[in-house]
């Protein structure tokens, strides 16, 4: 019997922090001048830091073409990506250079040779590791990815490593009176996080399984668009009601194919793509209180980062202990397609 790979090893990197509010009064609050309910998205976003190589307050990229904000973003991605995967990589005490697999996730930025490539080598990987990109998945990237690095290390039994990394302040767009704009800039930010799989019998967290549903009727929902002027957003409001019907069948059946049941979960990595989501989550799962307290917490200091964020909220709980040896966690993300996916891991 194959056994499963383990997470061993976690980090992340982030650009210049900025409040909220400096950034409402500094940029948006002129930018959507038309837009009666902007401020009080803002206001009441669940954010109130957030990280960005794009400051629009002193930068105004709203106005650049999609080759200028590409070629931002190779010179930002580079640092970030190299600085989270060296934390994740001493953090599990794992060489560079004996990693199979580096697959790299990003929907915010595209060049070629990919940063997969670029990283790898400036990182001293071996010139025959194994690099997959997954591109344009968006929000729930990280967990079909961990999933894949998974595999390998399981079936392969040599160490992977995933790095989700998004630059959102590269898409600001220019103004508009449509209200999924504003709250797309009133939620995105910035950031890298990556993970280390070894198969190793190490404290770690065992991926044990990923379960996948799209509804593909609600594809409308949430886009994302490569035009002119970099990457649009597209959010209905429409969104939790379709999480709303799918989130606990997805996770139940995921659970059910374990001998489990929610009441075996000591944990729960739910990506906050907004405050609603969550609260949809939380009432549709029926879970306690402060079962989302990490998820929370990562949108108040980080806002949403695409890919990045349920890895942030997975090394948030990693740091307090909330899970203890043996029990069971749930990872949730959802994006584009209109797509949930789901992770089942356990604390070793």
């Amino acid at each position: 019997m194959v056994s499963p790979a383990r997470v061993v090893g976690m980090g992340h990197a982030l650009p210049a922090a900025y409040s909220q509010s400096s950034v409402w009064t500094g940029f948006f609050a002129d930018h959507y001048r038309d837009v009666d309910v902007a401020e009080q998205l803002f206001a009441n976003s669940g954010v109130l830091t957030r990280h960005a190589v794009a400051n629009p307050v002193y930068e105004d990229v709203s106005r650049w073409g999609t080759a200028a904000r590409m070629e931002r973003y190779l010179a930002e991605a580079l640092p970030l990506g190299k600085d989270a995967v060296s934390a994740a990589l001493d953090d599990a005490g794992t060489a560079a250079a004996d990693v199979g697999l580096f697959a790299v996730t990003s929907c915010t930025g595209y060049v070629t040779p990919g940063v997969d490539i670029r990283l790898s080598c400036d990182l001293g990987m071996s010139d025959r590791v194994r690099r997959l990109f997954v591109g344009h998945m968006g929000c729930y990237a990280a967990l079909p990815g961990l999933g894949t690095v998974a595999d390998f290390t399981a079936a392969r039994g040599r160490p992977s490593v995933l790095l989700c990394l998004e630059l959102t302040s590269l898409h600001v767009q220019p103004p508009t009176t449509h209200v999924d704009q504003v709250v797309a800039h009133a939620l995105f930010a910035d950031a890298a996080a990556a993970v280390v799989l070894e198969p190793a019998e190490r404290p770690g967290f065992e991926v044990l399984d990923v379960v996948a549903r799209t509804d593909v009727t609600t594809a409308e929902y949430m886009t994302w668009d490569v035009t002119d002027l970099g990457f649009r957003m597209g959010l209905s409001p429409r969104v939790p009601a379709v999480l709303a019907r799918h989130v606990a069948g997805v996770v139940d059946e995921l659970l059910a194919a374990h001998g489990l049941d929610r009441a075996d979960v000591g944990g729960w990595a739910v990506h906050p793509g907004g405050r609603r989501i969550l609260e949809v989550v939380q009432r549709r799962l029926g879970l306690p209180e402060d079962a989302l307290d990490h998820s929370y917490g990562v949108l108040r200091d980080h806002g949403n980062c695409s890919s990045a964020t349920v890895l942030l909220v997975l090394e948030r709980m990693r740091a307090a202990g909330d899970v203890p040896p043996g029990g069971h966690l749930v990872a949730l993300a959802f994006g584009p397609g209109l797509t949930l996916y789901a992770t089942l891991l356990r604390a070793t």
